[in-house]
């Protein structure tokens, strides 16, 4: 270790108070992560011998300061380092500038603004992390009853529609806050020489040399200005092929830097994550206590019992939701070319070759992508289009109906084996039969063996679900009042080829004991009694029609009302 004598201390308040050293850095490489990024700056600096200040610009305009990692040579000694993105020198501006003065303060205003908006926000995603990780906790055997049930049913859902609203309203905040200071940092920039764009951020180092001459630094940093998410397009040219599935990423930054031909690489991880091991302590049992459901829905935080019977009612509601809607179509656009960094654009054919550019590596943590192609990557949060690598799934394609909900045919693709393509959660494009028909979600993040991707809706596949009028009605029986629903499924085949299809459908269910429910006609469906859903493998030939038909009656106090019949 080197020793500092008090000789050198004095020459080192001496150098500190003389001129500073600038120099720009220049991004050479940026790991991105879905809510940051590691950016590998370089720069080379003229030293004299002894301590001096040194002052880099264009880092990204806000970053993690415990991150910092300045790389030099043995014979420099880094004796500190900081941030700042309102560094004015007396070298750079007169100070005594009354006009310059005050955009300095109105910076401070808005800063802290900014801070305060990234406070709300990230207080609001952690309320919302610990309602979301608290869904498999509790039991059937809660003791709870409907009207509790459906209490916290309606508490969580406000609660994380409140949650999500306000945080949606702190963005738009912080993105105006956002550019009025950049407005006012343009104020504030004063060159007396044309160069590069440079960020407000900057980093001041001091350190000490022994040897005077240029010296080449390295500076490492994370920020959480820049972000990536898998995007994926999916095409499938007929039902008897593989789907050519393009895996890309979208990638965005607000660094205030324009990253220009870097090495990217993406990965899955995150560098925000406390790395700290966790310790175990002592586990004491303790007896429930009770709990005033007026007080939990008035307060603004869920006790740990609250969040096992928030899970108790998800998971009843699983049972008696019935069949999902999930599907929707997607907003038409207009045809959008890849461009490679060089601007040439990216057809069909080459995406055959663009995995040869990317290596992807996968272990216990994450899943990262490095790319060997230089990016040119923008500093305006717009989304970059980045290809990663073209797969051909094998898929068995089957059709899929909920008439009740919904009186269209969605197109199924069933992949097996999924878990060894890395897929991401992420959207995807779908063009079938070389039409782009909307956007479907892929989440490889489930315990199935097999993926399904919804590829969209087929016009071609018919559908009715009328109701029987003749064989339905309403009959009163002393106090109580029956209702009878009977309606026929038709589907047709408009197709040219024969095609397979998995129909659904429903009857109601009760937990109250005074509404009994019975099934008449299932129409030779698999019923499952606990759902009340009930399921049709079909085959349809080409051109071919069948019809279903079901039939399910109601009983129930005439003095009552159902609204949900």
């Amino acid at each position: 270790m080197k020793k500092l004598t008090l000789f050198t201390l004095l020459i080192s308040a001496i150098a500190f108070a003389q001129k500073p050293i600038f120099t720009t850095a220049k991004v050479k490489a940026a790991t991105v992560y879905f809510n940051a990024a590691e950016l590998q700056q370089t720069t080379s600096v003229n030293l004299p011998v002894g301590t001096s200040e040194i002052v880099i610009k264009n880092v990204a305009n806000y970053l993690n300061e415990s991150t910092v990692q300045i790389g030099a040579p043995n014979s420099v000694t880094v004796l500190s380092v900081q941030f700042t993105n309102n560094y004015i020198s007396e070298y750079e501006i007169d100070e005594n500038n009354p006009a310059i003065k005050k955009v300095r303060d109105s910076i401070t205003l808005v800063q802290k603004e900014i801070k305060k908006i990234q406070i709300q926000t990230y207080s609001n995603q952690q309320t919302i992390a610990l309602l979301d990780q608290n869904q498999s906790v509790g039991g059937a055997n809660s003791g709870l009853s409907v009207t509790e049930l459906m209490k916290l049913v309606d508490y969580y859902k406000a609660k994380r529609t409140e949650l999500d609203n306000d945080i949606v309203a702190l963005q738009e905040k912080e993105a105006n806050w956002n550019k009025r200071l950049a407005a006012l940092n343009n104020k504030l920039e004063i060159n007396t020489q044309k160069e590069e764009k440079s960020s407000t951020g900057k980093l001041i180092v001091n350190v000490m040399n022994e040897i005077a001459g240029n010296v080449n630094l390295d500076i490492n940093y994370i920020t959480n200005s820049a972000t990536w998410n898998p995007f994926y397009e999916l095409r499938v040219d007929n039902v008897k092929e593989p789907i050519n599935m393009v895996y890309k990423a979208q990638v965005s930054q607000n660094t205030g830097i324009d990253w220009k031909k870097v090495k990217l690489t993406l990965s899955s991880g995150n560098p925000n994550q406390s790395n700290q091991q966790p310790i175990l302590s002592s586990w004491f049992l303790r007896y429930q206590e009770n709990i005033d459901y007026e007080e939990v829905s008035g307060s603004g935080y869920l006790s740990g019992n609250v969040y096992e019977k928030v899970n108790v009612i998800q998971s009843l509601s699983k049972k008696f939701k019935g069949l999902d809607s999930d599907y929707r179509d997607g907003d038409k656009q207009s045809t959008r070319f890849d461009t490679l960094p060089n601007g040439k654009i990216m057809g069909r054919g080459l995406y055959e070759n663009i995995g040869n550019f990317t290596e992807i590596n996968e272990n216990q943590l994450n899943v990262s992508f490095d790319i060997d192609i230089p990016y040119d990557i923008l500093s305006n949060g717009k989304a970059h289009s980045v290809a990663l690598k073209e797969i051909k799934l094998p898929a068995t394609y089957k059709y899929y109906a909920a008439p009740r909900v919904d009186k269209e045919a969605f197109l199924l693709a069933e992949i097996n084996d999924y878990s060894k393509y890395n897929l991401l959660p992420g959207e995807a494009n779908i063009i079938f039969e070389g039409m782009y028909v909307g956007k479907t979600n892929i989440n490889p993040n489930q315990t199935a063996d097999t993926l399904n991707l919804s590829m969209g809706r087929d016009k071609k596949i018919n559908i009715k679900r009328e109701k029987v009028v003749d064989k339905s009605g309403t009959k009163f029986l002393s106090s109580y009042k029956e209702q009878t629903f009977t309606y026929d499924i038709t589907i047709r085949n408009n197709k040219k080829e024969d095609v397979d299809m998995l129909l659904k459908d429903q009857y109601p269910l009760s937990t109250d004991k005074e509404i009994t429910i019975e099934l008449l006609d299932d129409g030779k469906a698999q019923v499952n009694t606990e759902t009340g859903i009930m399921t049709w493998k079909l085959k349809l030939a080409a051109n071919e029609t069948k019809k279903i038909r079901i039939s399910y009656k109601v009983k129930y106090p005439k003095d009552k009302v159902i609204d949900n019949l």
